[in-house]
């Protein structure tokens, strides 16, 4: 099957991937209630199992210089779902003790967390991780310990093969990127704002900083395989002059938006189309920015503000008619209910690799084993999270000119949820909602 999801994973990266090196230094995060209990002695540890607990690790590169809230979601999601979890008596009996790491956003402080979590604390599997430099990467694979449902920031998650993205993946992760070093992704997005919306004039939005144009000229490249005439513009990102970007889309007659720029970049860059009075169809940004914070960050912007949509390859955090999403959503509000106001996509998607590495020991009966979760994990039967993701799997693919790829869309409305404004699904279901496309190449 074709590997849905994987434009929006490119997307979510190269919208973090801001600056070069970041400095710091692992830091261990005081322990959530439930992974305060020690061990009896009876309770004896093999590869983190023990009769009746199994040690999970997490890292979220949380004290970055990106900012606190800009990779902490997965482990908020994971750390709820795990709390709710073991309420309920944990999984065939055994409760899950969770050990999450700070790296700081740094390659050395990941490869600090890294060893800490499999060399002393011995944990059995990772979920939850969003890392911003995964150094550790090859050290997680070469020891064995899966890593369910992480982040794919970087492409770590299509190089190795203990390390399983929450969007799947269709690349052979035997040591090497991608395809003989290539990524493939589908024009699925393009599409849906093509012929939904009727947009057929776009703008890419990047900063002059080589991870940033690197996507964009990948964005560039899908858009017109799409039938878009595109306008690249390109900011500098210590000063940014967002009014002549917007200025020039204008003249241009941009009517969407797409951008490789931070969250702030783009709060500044939709005050400045509100002034320019540049009338969008669509201002288009990545599941990462998909969250409750948006009237914050967009408080100078209310025209652009109301044409913002996110993509996604999962249920809407809004969506609570959905079994999975409201179990979620109860779990946020009794375990973090100060992150009410700061709910995100991402929070969802690290309750869904929780939820992936449960079923998968689950599976494994009385005997858990990383063998045991690997073989649920490589399995060929597409997995959904109990309804919160496309289905997906690890089955490898190589790329084929044309891709089918499904998706989920919402746009940001002020009007709902009594005037506070909130996230309203656009499409009837994500699982049919569907295009084919060009195959779009890159090196990452």
């Amino acid at each position: 099957m074709a590997e849905p999801g994987v434009t929006r994973r490119r997307r979510a990266a190269a919208a973090l991937l801001l600056l070069g090196a970041l400095g710091g230094c692992g830091t261990r995060l005081p322990a959530s209630a439930f992974s305060q209990a020690a061990a009896s002695p009876a309770n004896v540890f093999v590869d983190g199992v023990s009769a009746t607990q199994i040690r999970v690790g997490m890292v979220d590169s949380i004290t970055s210089p990106l900012g606190m809230d800009a990779f902490s979601g997965p482990g908020y999601g994971a750390r709820a779902f795990f709390e709710a979890l073991n309420a309920s008596g944990g999984v065939n009996g055994r409760k899950i003790m969770v050990d999450q790491c700070d790296d700081s956003g740094s390659g050395l402080g990941n490869e600090q967390c890294v060893h800490k979590l499999i060399d002393t604390d011995r944990v059995f599997a990772f979920a939850g991780n969003s890392v911003f430099d995964y150094a550790g990467a090859a050290y997680v694979s070469s020891h064995g310990v899966p890593d369910i449902g992480g982040e794919p920031i970087s492409s770590a998650y299509d190089q190795y093969p203990r390390l399983y993205s929450v969007y799947g993946s269709s690349e052979p992760r035997q040591g090497t990127v991608g395809w003989n070093g290539r990524l493939y992704g589908g024009t699925e997005v393009y599409a849906y704002f093509k012929q939904k919306l009727g947009a057929h004039v776009a703008a890419v939005v990047s900063y002059n900083q080589p991870d940033s144009v690197r996507f964009a000229q990948y964005m560039a490249a899908g858009l017109r395989a799409a039938g878009y005439t595109v306008v690249n513009e390109q900011v500098d990102f210590a000063l940014p002059n967002f009014a002549a970007t917007a200025s020039d889309m204008k003249a241009r007659g941009v009517q969407v938006v797409f951008d490789a720029i931070d969250t702030s970049g783009n709060g500044r860059l939709c005050a400045a189309i509100d002034q320019a009075g540049l009338g969008l169809i669509a201002k288009v940004t990545t599941v990462q920015s998909w969250d409750q914070t948006i009237p914050a960050t967009y408080s100078a912007a209310p025209r652009c503000r109301n044409v913002l949509y996110a993509t996604s390859s999962d249920r809407s955090y809004a969506d609570t008619q959905y079994p999975a999403v409201a179990a979620f959503r109860a779990a946020m509000d009794k375990y973090f209910p100060d992150r009410r106001d700061q709910l995100s996509m991402w929070e969802l998607e690290g309750w869904a690799s929780a939820q992936w590495l449960t079923d998968a020991v689950a599976s494994c009966g009385s005997t858990v084993t990383r063998a045991c979760v690997e073989q649920f994990m490589n399995r060929p039967q597409p997995y959904d999270a109990h309804g919160l993701l496309i289905p997906t799997n690890f089955v490898p693919m190589p790329p084929t000119p044309t891709q089918r790829g499904c998706l989920n869309v919402a746009r940001w409305q002020d009007s709902v949820n009594g005037g506070k404004g909130g996230w309203v699904t656009q499409v009837p279901d994500m699982n049919t909602t569907c295009f084919t496309g060009p195959t779009i190449s890159y090196t990452p």
